[in-house]
């Protein structure tokens, strides 16, 4: 009992530590949005304010970055899902050897690194511009452009992958079926492999896009001198931050929020509706029910909150408590300098009286004749002698003491 009490605590405790350490700095930027002060902080709190979202949507180069980073990532999509749609269906209908071989090839630029690529886009395009003769005004010299190009270089291995895991379920006797029965190779496709392939499209879609928005490696080399929301991003955060950065992580958890209650619902919906059909469920019975749990009223109550929300921290005016927030500081301030002063006159008193100045003397020097010769006291003259050596006798034999008499 005591070691199933025990081991009941290790779990609650490590699954506490494991959501704190997960939620923690996400909890901290939205705390941070809200905070009057001009660093990213939660203590000491100011003031509740909504300002930084302003100063957010005020940043010209970011909100810059932000739409080519859109126009970028739709263009990514629209290139990498075909392309890596291609990929899947060659790599299904090669034999096993062709396959490894072109699978290796396809798949190279997943494991090469992005700042390589995006060095070799650059030097590739530009050796391409050179050879055609094109100017620095045409498209190989455009930071869009070039970026474009080298994010789908590797994005589109990505939308590979999610195809050929969809196709692995996929039982190819129905297209062959629906060949014998007269249908055209066109007609298979449309009618059979691309419904079976809608999720796998949707999935690719989503993550081609969200792989370009986010990429930076790669990105911060082919945008040339433009900006991509990235980018620009990391260029204010290298200069110095502030909280209309937490602002930005807000909305980001608000869409993603959003999306993710949409997509539940959506799954949920289509779990009911296959229960409604076999008798299962009489969710959708009532008009009422069907008409909440439907992903797209979902969707418009998420978002009418939110914008409910974003309109009422739109009227909150800050103004009166960032003026009392700025009077207490100079009070601090006042009070701070007082005590400093008030320490520096007690050390004063308590410093000892100074020495009384010397009487001047007839001495200009500055050393008090130290060094003047006249000062020094003479030495005495040594004893006269007769001997003129000058080294007093010492080598004289006449002045060494007789030796014992030897033997």
């Amino acid at each position: 009992m005591n070691r199933a009490v025990g081991g009941g605590l290790f779990s609650l405790g490590y699954a506490l530590l494991f959501f704190l350490f997960l939620f923690g700095p996400l909890i901290i930027m939205v705390i941070t949005a809200f905070n009057s002060s001009s660093f990213p902080r939660v203590v000491p709190w100011e003031c509740f304010t909504t300002d930084w979202f302003g100063v957010l949507f005020a940043n010209q180069r970011l909100m810059s970055g932000l739409w080519a980073s859109l126009w970028i990532g739709l263009a990514v999509v629209a290139l990498s899902v075909p392309l890596g749609l291609a990929g899947a269906l060659a790599l299904s209908d090669l034999g096993p050897r062709a396959r490894a071989v072109l699978y290796g090839t396809l798949i190279t630029p997943i494991l090469i690194p992005g700042v390589v690529i995006g060095i070799s886009t650059i030097v590739f395009w530009g050796a391409v511009a050179r050879g055609v003769g094109a100017g620095y005004d045409s498209p190989f010299f455009n930071g869009i452009f070039l970026t474009l190009l080298g994010q789908v270089s590797f994005i589109a291995s990505y939308t590979m992958l999610i195809f050929i895991s969809r196709l692995q379920r996929f039982d190819p006797l129905l297209t062959e079926a629906a060949l014998d029965l007269g249908a055209t190779p066109g007609q298979a496709f449309r009618k059979i492999l691309l419904p079976f392939l809608k999720p796998a499209i949707g999935s690719a879609a989503f993550i081609g896009f969200l792989a370009s928005f986010e990429n930076y490696n790669t990105t911060v080399f082919t945008i040339l001198s433009g900006n991509t929301f990235t980018t620009a991003l990391a260029s204010k955060v290298r200069l110095g931050t502030d909280p209309s950065l937490s602002a930005l992580a807000v909305i980001i958890i608000a869409i993603t929020l959003i999306g993710a209650m949409v997509q539940e619902a959506h799954a949920r919906r289509g779990e009911r509706l296959r229960r409604a059909g076999t008798g299962g469920s009489d969710f959708y019975g009532n008009g009422a029910t069907r008409l909440i749990a439907h992903p797209a009223t979902v969707f418009v109550l998420l978002a009418g909150f939110a914008a409910f929300l974003a309109w009422q921290g739109s009227r909150h005016d800050a103004s009166a408590c960032r003026a009392n927030v700025l009077r207490e500081k100079q009070e601090n301030q006042e009070r701070l300098l007082r005590e400093q002063q008030e320490r520096m006159r007690r050390l004063q008193q308590q410093a000892p009286a100074p020495a009384a100045p010397q009487a001047p003397g007839n001495n200009p020097s500055p050393f008090g004749g130290a060094f003047n010769p006249n000062t020094l006291a003479p030495a005495a003259p040594p004893a006269p002698s007769n001997n003129p050596s000058p080294f007093g006798g010492a080598f004289n034999p006449n002045s060494l003491a007789p030796g014992a008499p030897s033997r």
